[in-house]
Order: C-alpha cells, then structure tokens, then sequence
C-alpha cells in the first residue's frame, strides 16, 4: 500500500475515474500542460489528451458555466478553480445555475459535475488565495460541499463525488497538500459523502472540526488528555452539506459540551449552522454554552498576522477551558 500527500491521492483518484469512466473530463486554468498551480493533475493530459483535459482561459465563470453544460448533456466534468477565493467570479453558475437544474427540470436534467479549489490559510498567499468561503455554499440548496483532511479521505471523497449524480463542491486545504504522508490503498473505494468520521471517542468535551485545523485540534485535545486528564470527542465532518446530524447528535447526548472549530468567519459560518442544529436537536443534553473557535469577522489578512487570524492552539485551549468551567 503506497504512502502518499494530498495532493499524490488527488491527482492519482483522478487518473483512476478518467480510466473507469471517459465521460470524465477535467478542465481549467493551467491543468494539461502545466499540470495545475499545485500539480493536482500533473500528467494527466499527457495520458488522456486535450480531448479530456482541457485547458481554459482566465476565467471562472466560463470553465463552471461550461462545466454545467457538459453535465447536462451527459458527461462528468471536473473542474478546478485555481484558488477558491476567485470563486465569487462563478458564484450564478454555482448557485443559481448547477444547484438548482434538477429542481428546475422537474428531475429531468441533473448536473452531476464536480468543482475542485484549493483554500484556506497557513500558506501566506496573497489577498483572495486562502478565504474559506464554504459558508457561501452551505447556504446555497443543492450543492454538496466536502473537505477531507488527508490523503485516505481525498481519495475515496473524490471517488464519491466524480460518481455523484448532483453537484459536488471538493474543497482541498492548502496547507495539507503536502503535510503528511498516509497509507492510501490502490484498490477501489468510496466514502459516503455526509457521514462524519469519529477520529477519537471521548467523555468530556465535543470537539467539531474538518479540512486544516482537523490535525492542529488532534494536536491540542491529545495534549488535553494526556496532561489535563479530559477526554475529548473529536469529529471531522468531512461534508459541510449535508451535515452529518446524527453523528453530532450522538456525541453531545453523550459528552453534553460542545465546541466548533473552523477557519471560516465566524458570523454566519458553518459553526453557526451547527450550534442551531444542536440547540434544537440536543438542547436537553447541553451541560454548557456551545463555543465557536473561528476566523475574525475581516477580509483575510495580510500573511504577517495570518496565524494569529486563524484559529491557533492558544484560542482552542482558551475554550475548552471555558465550555469546562460549567
């Protein structure tokens, strides 16, 4: 079994679901001969042509426009926006265009199509590189959003999404691109899009996260346990929407505080939406306020201030220390 980044499981489920399926094709800026700003589809035009791996011009809003109607007419397109904070550029065809065709047809058409970006911080990226705006597509009905957080899950949540009938949003942390290696197997597999995975079972605290911060959360509540004595519940979401209700439900009937970690602002985030779910889901069960560790309410900041923007070790242990205290 391989050992491989991010970005090696992405670029190899790629290759896997063009040689299973040639309705699949991928385009974008700089993806054939290039291979991508990140080298996600490094190769791949050399393997499958200009045919099936197209590169576009600077323009977003025409490569997720051509995307929907590719799928519309049948085929399986996947296409990459250099970095999602351009995303706004394409945000009718997201939202107004891709999301709402099965609605709109009556179940007729479907748009099953799925839109990959980079994001998120700790790189040091210029201005609109690294804003986490799955926010923006939460609220968007009829899109799927999902972020792994290693290499095991890009590639059975990539698999997933290439197969889905629906539009499926594939949002891939910059900064685990090449973080860590992990044992990925060759062999075929899915993970079902809208289940959470339980990286840890715990007693005291819930601890909700996904994409970057899910290994800087590993770190702190492993440091919680081992000096502090509290045992800590940590889920990584991996879907944004849906969200897995049940999971999050089944751990705070069992821990009864709650704790939301992610690097998106904090109004109107992804935290929001689930402190919501809890209150009316688990309200009973709280033991104490649910805390929402996340990005200040600005534009993302310069790169000199970025990592006391984000959320960090300090303001984690700062509220497990307060969701403690009742």
């Amino acid at each position: 079994m391989p050992a491989m980044t991010m970005i090696e499981a992405i670029n190899f489920t790629l290759r896997k679901e063009m040689e299973r399926d040639e309705r699949v094709i991928c385009l974008g800026e700089d993806i054939g001969k290039n291979g991508g700003v990140f080298r996600a589809t490094d190769g791949l035009q050399d393997l499958f042509g200009e045919d099936r791996v197209v590169d576009t011009p600077i323009a977003e809003s025409a490569i997720v426009g051509t995307a929907v109607g590719m799928a519309a007419r049948g085929l399986r397109p996947v296409a990459e926006i250099q970095f999602f904070g351009f995303i706004y550029e394409a945000m009718d065809q997201m939202a107004a265009q891709a999301a709402r065709l099965r609605f709109r047809s009556g179940g007729r058409l479907g748009a099953p199509m799925v839109v990959r970006a980079p994001f998120g911080g700790g790189v040091k990226t210029p201005e609109l590189h690294s804003d986490s705006l799955e926010g923006l597509f939460l609220h968007s009905p009829g899109l799927k959003v999902v972020i792994p957080s290693s290499p095991y899950d890009a590639k059975g949540l990539l698999a997933a999404a290439i197969r889905d009938n629906d539009p499926v949003l594939f949002l891939e942390p910059m900064k685990l691109y090449r973080a860590f290696r992990q044992e990925v197997p060759e062999e075929d597999y899915v993970i079902e899009i809208g289940k959470a995975k339980v990286l840890k079972e715990g007693e005291d605290v819930t601890i909700i996260t996904w994409g970057a911060t899910v290994p800087l959360v590993s770190k702190v509540a492993e440091r919680w346990e081992q000096q502090e004595n509290v045992s800590i519940e940590l889920i990584d979401l991996r879907t944004i929407s849906p969200i897995d209700e049940e999971a999050i439900v089944f751990s705070v009937q069992k821990t009864g505080r709650v704790l939301i970690v992610h690097e998106a602002v904090k109004t109107g985030g992804p935290g929001a939406e689930i402190s919501a779910l809890i209150n009316e889901k688990a309200l009973f069960f709280l033991s104490a306020p649910i805390i929402r560790i996340a990005s200040f309410d600005t534009p993302y900041p310069v790169p000199s201030v970025e990592d006391d923007w984000l959320p960090n070790a300090e303001r984690i242990n700062k509220g497990i220390r307060e969701v403690l205290a009742h």
